[in-house]
């Protein structure tokens, strides 16, 4: 990859303006990645062990915790890595790999979000059908389609601020080597910035529109089942993945489509943040708190372990 930087290497000024609190701030990334790798970890055993599992809903659910594994993985341990010794320098190659496996891990699970919601659709409104639409086949399709868009919308980023000319400084006002942090800092005018707006809105506002779009649906059809305990039994397979999108979505859109203001680098550390460490973690306790059959895989799970 050529790259007509002026410069060898990144500087990330990560908390930089807090650094009395940098010990305190790098036990609290380390309790986020810890939990979050060790709930998702715990999600995709209990799927891959009980058979009862093995339906499309729950193959999307483990790739979701595949992703939330991944996705903390890119950007955390460099993170937890500059607290502990100061040494915030990074090689533009780093930077840039390092933003292209973000960008990957972050379009795979806003596809993934999107499958989710199709298929709770066809599970509610179209029961009959359900297994017919989303078959074993039909099923692996869709997630080869989110893994592989994840992968070109990334390489398809990374390609465009591969051409970036960084003449301003090379100074990162963000925790980790994100897309739009770099091009603020670049000379190549507004025009890769609107880029990152409409691809967005492309990538990001019309996955998230389709789900909405699905839920509303799903929540009409809900409304018109007569017996309150069909209403809850309904409602139950589709609330943990309804509150998961809204918590993700609120996040990524307030950080990448949020017009600029003078505490805009105080904000994107804050949404950066919760959609790239907080929500990981949050989405298995969502599902294990909220999800009776993936509570009952874990407590099988434990009984097995200790016998």
């Amino acid at each position: 990859m050529e790259n007509t930087t002026s410069f060898k290497e990144f500087y990330i000024l990560a908390f930089s303006t807090i650094s009395q609190k940098k010990p305190v701030i790098f036990v609290v990334f380390l309790f986020l990645y810890n939990i979050g790798v060790f709930w998702n970890l715990l999600i995709i055993l209990a799927i891959l062990k009980d058979s009862h599992l093995h339906t499309p809903m729950y193959l999307f659910l483990c790739n979701l915790s595949l992703v939330d594994i991944c996705y903390p993985s890119v950007t955390l341990p460099k993170l937890m890595h500059i607290l502990l010794t100061g040494m915030n320098s990074i090689s533009v190659m780093c930077c840039f790999a390092q933003m292209f496996f973000f960008i990957f891990m972050g379009g795979t699970e806003i596809m993934l979000l999107s499958s989710m919601a199709y298929d709770r659709y066809i599970a509610i409104c179209d029961p009959l059908h359900y297994n017919t639409v989303m078959d074993r086949n039909k099923c692996g399709i869709l997630l080869g389609v989110t893994w592989i868009s994840g992968f070109g919308n990334a390489a398809f980023i990374i390609l465009l601020a591969s051409k970036l000319q960084f003449c301003r400084s090379n100074k990162i006002h963000q925790f980790f080597c994100d897309v739009k942090a770099l091009s603020t800092i670049s000379c190549s005018g507004i025009g890769f910035q609107m880029l990152i707006f409409i691809e967005a809105i492309l990538y990001g506002f019309f996955p998230f529109l389709l789900s909405l779009l699905s839920y509303i649906k799903i929540i009409s059809v809900i409304l018109k089942i007569r017996s309150v305990e069909g209403r809850k039994k309904a409602f139950s397979t589709c609330s943990s993945h309804l509150s998961v999108i809204m918590l993700y979505y609120a996040t990524i859109l307030c950080m990448y489509m949020r017009s600029p203001s003078e505490y805009s680098d105080a904000m994107d550390h804050i949404f950066s943040v919760l959609y790239s460490s907080v929500t990981p973690m949050l989405n298995p306790l969502i599902y294990s708190l909220r999800n009776k059959d993936v509570k009952n895989a874990m407590k099988q799970m434990w009984t097995v372990s200790k016998q």
